[in-house]
C-alpha cells in the first residue's frame, strides 16, 4: 500500500513538507558556513581566531564568529541535508536543532561577549538570530510532521 495519496492529479507524498524544512536549513547553514570563510563577507576576516571572543571575524558585518563557528556550521548544513531524506528524521532535525540553539542562546545571554568563556564565539546578533532559529526550527519540525492519525501500524 502507497502512502501516497492522489487528488485531482496532484501526488501528494507525507513528510515532504518536512523534510523540504529541513534540507532548506541545511542548505542555508552549508551557504553561512561557507560564506563565513569569504573576506569581504566576512568583515575582519584577518582577526579571524580558531575559537574564543577573541575571534573579530564578523559575517555581513553583524554576527561574529571564528573557524570553529563556521565548522559548525558546515557539520549542520551536512546533517540537515542528510536527515531531510526520510520525515522521521528532517522532523528530529528540526527539533534537535531547535533545541541545540535554545542551549546556544541560554548559553550566549549567559556569557557576555568579552567572556573567556564565550567559546563560539557569540555576540547580541547571534544570541537573537539563536532564538529565532530555536523557535522556528521547533515549530516547523512539529507543526509539519506526518500526522500519525488513521494510519495503521506495518
Amino acid at each position: 500500500m502507497s502512502d501516497r495519496t492522489s487528488t485531482q492529479g496532484v501526488t501528494r507524498v507525507p513528510g515532504k513538507p518536512v523534510r523540504l524544512a529541513a534540507l532548506i536549513y541545511g542548505i542555508v547553514f552549508l551557504l553561512v558556513g561557507v560564506l563565513g570563510f569569504i573576506p569581504g563577507v566576512t568583515t575582519n576576516y584577518d582577526q579571524m581566531q580558531f575559537a574564543g571572543h577573541h575571534s573579530e571575524a564578523l559575517l555581513l558585518g553583524l554576527f561574529q564568529v571564528s573557524i570553529l563557528h563556521n565548522l559548525l556550521h558546515l557539520i549542520l548544513g551536512v546533517v540537515g541535508v542528510a536527515m531531510a531524506r526520510t520525515a522521521g528524521l528532517a522532523r528530529a532535525y528540526l527539533i534537535g536543532g531547535g533545541l541545540a540553539y535554545l542551549l546556544l542562546w541560554i548559553y550566549g545571554l549567559m556569557v557576555g561577549s568579552d567572556d573567556p568563556a564565550n567559546i563560539v564565539p557569540l555576540n547580541d546578533a547571534d544570541n537573537w538570530l539563536h532564538l529565532v532559529l530555536w523557535l522556528s526550527m521547533i515549530a516547523l519540525g512539529i507543526a509539519l510532521a506526518p500526522s500519525r492519525r488513521g494510519r495503521t501500524r506495518t
